[in-house]
């Protein structure tokens, strides 16, 4: 235990070096940042699916009973999404942004947690759970009052209990056909879907133009709790790696970009809080040690 401790006392030493001899840092964010907030990652250590696969954007789109099942089930699930607070991993790029070293954060996650914790330049790689929009016209409204239209077409659904999911999702599995889901109501017979990326949709051009416009500001990137394993995520350290631009990772387990790091810390995401610790406090030990 005390060798475990002592091997991660140098890791976090590393990573402490490695941001302050890269100040204009830019950080790429997964699901492994939010779980210790409660909310559920996708992918185990290996990288593999712990669960199904979740919903596909054509099949949303292309089926009734699909959108039932997906909204009875998000009745249920999106609660943890609502609850759920920034952990000491939020806190600490927040912070580090704050004090000069991180130019921004581009996230893969749609919890909206890391602006909640106080960073100010978050690029929403894959949208916001927290808005829905209509595929027909384009509006746009809170998620939290086409939720009270759904509790209020559905009230015999509140009393389900389910395990909670990835992105506000609940593993429950029942007859959905009674289940009432609202159209939008300006166009009439629109789609309302939550306005975030779905597997097999694409993220629009402006969110990846402007992702890498802040990689091109940033002399390194700092990749946090996430495998990569999605494309959306991993193009932003391929480029880095393209250009020349160090790279260092703070995850749990295999990512698909291991092959790509200057260096990597085998660490849960909130060890960023030690490390933000050791920074403000100037700790020239931990700073003169520069990572291989």
């Amino acid at each position: 235990m005390q060798q475990a401790e002592t091997a991660m006392e140098h890791d976090l030493g590393a990573l402490a070096a490695f941001i302050t001899a890269h100040p204009r840092l830019a950080v790429l964010t997964g699901a492994g940042v939010s779980t210790a907030s409660g909310i559920p990652d996708y992918r185990d250590d290996r990288g593999d699916w712990k669960r199904p696969p979740p919903m596909q954007h054509q099949v949303f789109m292309a089926s009734h009973a699909a959108r039932q099942r997906y909204w009875a089930r998000a009745l249920i699930g999106f609660r943890t999404l609502q609850e759920a607070a920034p952990n000491p991993a939020h806190r600490a790029l927040a912070r580090l942004e704050a004090l000069g070293h991180v130019t921004g954060v581009i996230t893969q996650n749609v919890d909206g947690l890391h602006q909640r914790a106080g960073s100010r330049r978050v690029i929403d790689l894959h949208g916001r759970a927290d808005v829905v929009r209509c595929m027909g016209c384009g509006a746009r409204r809170r998620r939290d009052a086409l939720h009270a239209d759904l509790e209020a077409r559905n009230p015999t659904w509140l009393a389900a209990r389910a395990e909670v999911g990835p992105d506000g999702d609940a593993d429950l599995e029942t007859n959905f056909s009674t289940f009432r889901v609202p159209t939008c109501m300006r166009c009439g017979d629109g789609i309302w879907k939550p306005d975030v990326v779905f597997f097999g949709d694409s993220v629009p051009r402006a969110v990846v133009e402007d992702a890498f416009a802040l990689l091109a500001d940033s002399d390194a990137l700092l990749v946090v709790g996430s495998s990569l394993m999605v494309f959306s995520g991993y193009r932003f350290a391929r480029a880095a790696a393209r250009h020349g631009q160090p790279i260092a990772c703070l995850n749990r387990g295999r990512t698909r970009a291991d092959d790509l790091y200057t260096f990597k810390v085998q660490a849960p995401a909130e060890a960023l809080g030690t490390l933000c610790e050791r920074l403000e406090a100037g700790d020239g030990a931990a700073l003169s040690r520069r990572p291989a």
